[in-house]
């Protein structure tokens, strides 16, 4: 067994862990935060996003043991209270989900996307979302939600 040791959406956890625990195991299973996705295991689908010290991270395929020490924030620990993240306010005043199955790991891209290229265009948008799989919709709405939300 490892100890990993970190911050989850502002509050310090630690647990033994066998050391080839997922970080997205870790998330789901020991923290109960099961707004993170598994959806491929391989990095390609984008349902595990979630920021590692600020910066989007798929989480199915970096262990617990790597984030030792880091500042992890998930779905779960954007909304204020009541109040949504201004990402998630513009999914859903977008439109920007259907199922609903890839829209945590879209809203955490998104805001990486904005954070890096703070006046990206479409283009630049759908690019970026190569990496986020959604198989319900045409990306249409999930580009718009992420270029006009007011981060």
């Amino acid at each position: 067994m490892a100890k990993v040791s970190m911050t989850v959406n502002g509050k310090a956890v630690s647990a033994n862990v066998e050391p080839r625990t997922l970080l997205v195991e870790y998330i789901r299973e020991h923290l109960r935060l099961t707004g993170t996705h598994v959806g491929c295991d391989t990095t390609q689908c984008g349902a595990c996003t979630v920021h590692v010290n600020g910066q989007a991270m798929k989480s199915c395929t970096m262990l617990a043991v790597q984030a030792e020490g880091a500042e992890v924030t998930t779905i779960e620990g954007l909304a204020k209270g009541d109040e949504l993240h201004p990402m998630q306010a513009s999914f859903k005043e977008n439109h920007g989900l259907q199922c609903g199955f890839c829209t945590p790991g879209m809203v955490m891209a998104g805001i990486d996307i904005r954070r890096r290229h703070p006046n990206a265009d479409e283009q630049t948008v759908r690019h970026e979302l190569e990496g986020n799989l959604c198989r319900c919709t045409g990306y249409h709405n999930i580009v718009k939600a992420i270029m006009n939300a007011q981060v």
